[in-house]
């Protein structure tokens, strides 16, 4: 199909390791790391029948990087219109119409949409930091609401998906170290028994700044296992082997 329609300050990227294009916004919302990530962390079932849903989507990202992993349909759920119209147009624009649907609306509301226990892959990248009185917080609504609280919770996130879930469905969280403890009691109480846990390393020699976590829907308790460390750049300020594959093949 031909170029879609971009709206002033919009541009047309490529993860070229999926030759997946996707259109963003630096004044509204633009994909990072994170959404690669765990786009590659998350194992999905190949079959047509599966349905994998994709929550605070932002500009599609994450499902649409998802997409060759399944034969199954992918929804993606974002509450804010312009990010969701971002999402659709980068859809049409890899001819994934068929495969994806984009609903725009509060996540707290998915049922009106997807059914309860229909999905046997959930995935999320929520923003990360709690609504404290005295957070700072970008001045950019878009912006703000992708990386703050303001809009839902991290307890709301999990129940939502939580209740999306077939039973023995698999959950997919990327988000802070610092939140790690609360984002596994929260999942606990929510009928998510955490499986795979991988910290997330900026540069050889400095803390975590993300960690990915797989859940399973009513799994038996225990059973953890903590994956080897992903580094992100070597001393030398290069992506490391494994991040630059994933980003360029």
């Amino acid at each position: 199909m031909g170029q879609p329609q971009l709206r002033p300050g919009e541009r047309i990227d490529q993860l070229y390791s999926q030759d997946i294009q996707i259109i963003q916004s630096p004044e509204v919302f633009a994909f990072s790391l994170d959404a690669v990530l765990l786009a590659a962390f998350a194992k999905l079932p190949a079959k047509a029948k599966s349905l994998t849903v994709d929550l605070c989507a932002g500009n599609g990202a994450v499902g649409l990087f998802m997409s060759s992993k399944t034969n199954g349909q992918i929804a993606e759920v974002e509450l804010q219109p312009r990010l969701a119209d971002m999402a659709r147009r980068s859809v049409a624009l890899n001819q994934l119409d068929a495969q994806m649907t984009v609903y725009q609306g509060d996540l707290a509301d998915v049922t009106q949409w997807l059914p309860k226990d229909s999905a046997d892959v959930v995935t999320c990248n929520p923003p990360y930091f709690a609504d404290l009185p005295d957070s700072q917080k970008n001045p950019n609504r878009y912006l703000a609401i992708a990386r703050h609280e303001i809009t839902t919770t991290l307890a709301t996130v999990v129940a939502t998906t939580s209740g999306l879930l077939k039973m023995n469905g698999k959950a997919y969280f990327v988000h802070r170290p610092d939140r790690l403890l609360e984002l596994l009691q929260v999942m606990q109480a929510n009928r998510l028994a955490p499986k795979r846990i991988r910290l997330v390393y900026p540069k050889p020699g400095k803390e975590a700044n993300m960690v990915l976590v797989e859940a399973i829907k009513d799994g038996k308790p225990g059973g953890q296992r903590f994956l080897a460390p992903l580094t992100v750049y070597d001393a030398t300020g290069q992506y490391t082997a494994e991040v630059g594959r994933l980003l360029y093949g």
